[in-house]
């Protein structure tokens, strides 16, 4: 159980590929961060809505104003949890796979090149979710262990409605190894998840307040016995001699 043995005031980079992603699966930590004083920044690669609409055009009449809507509530949730700043790309929802690996790289790329994370939490490499699992592979290529590179630590999260719907093969089940002890800012997360009105599902979803409280209640009650916490999968740690 992480309780706080990282020092304050680092650079923490979230990248996620949709709206909601992001508090889904780290909410928790994000709130956690920056309540210890560390900047976090959130990278969202979609635009998070083409996927609902059979044509690009009906997106761009019949979905504008969702569009319009879901960035508001993106920047509410992100109030909410006191995120340092948010960047956004417009790549096709559901259909990174249209788009060059190369391309969400470089996207990646310029934002931590901006940011410098020390710590970056991205997707599990395993979802169900195409657009997660190429967002975690962009994120592995981008921050890849070079002379000059800041990144010390790289987390997977999990997406309720995604990673648990994978199929049930060894090699794409998330089997946590850290968890991050979030008793004190589940409120938090929770009160960003409901920014996302339109996102949200009735209880009986996994994608649902009700089942984000269940889960990390059922994460806190394994691991120690906290009141609640989020899990990750390390994928990637280096450790510096001081």
């Amino acid at each position: 159980m992480t309780r706080g043995t990282l020092r304050a005031q680092h650079s923490v980079l979230v990248v996620a590929a949709h709206p909601d992603d992001e508090v889904l699966g780290a909410g928790g930590a994000i709130a956690w961060h920056r309540r210890r004083g560390d900047a976090v920044s959130v990278l969202i690669m979609g635009e998070g809505l083409g996927a609902r609409y059979a044509t690009q055009e009906r997106l761009r009449t019949a979905g504008g104003r969702q569009v319009v809507r879901l960035r508001e509530e993106m920047a509410r949730a992100h109030r909410t949890l006191g995120v340092t700043q948010t960047f956004q790309q417009q790549f096709p929802d559901n259909r990174f796979d249209s788009v060059d690996l190369l391309e969400l790289v470089k996207a990646v790329e310029a934002v931590t090149r901006r940011v410098r994370p020390r710590i970056v939490y991205t997707h599990h490499a395993g979802d169900l979710n195409v657009d997660h699992r190429l967002t975690c592979e962009a994120v592995l290529t981008a921050c890849r262990p070079l002379a000059g590179e800041t990144v010390e630590r790289i987390l997977s999260f999990e997406v309720l409605s995604s990673t648990e719907w994978a199929p049930p093969r060894a090699d794409r089940a998330f089997v946590p190894n850290v968890f991050l002890d979030i008793s004190a800012v589940m409120d938090r997360k929770l009160k960003a998840m409901a920014c996302y009105r339109s996102e949200l599902r009735p209880a009986t979803h996994p994608r649902s307040l009700a089942a984000m409280a269940h889960q990390a209640k059922l994460w806190g009650a394994k691991m120690g016995g906290v009141a609640a916490a989020e899990a990750f999968v390390l994928l990637r740690e280096l450790v510096r001699a001081r």
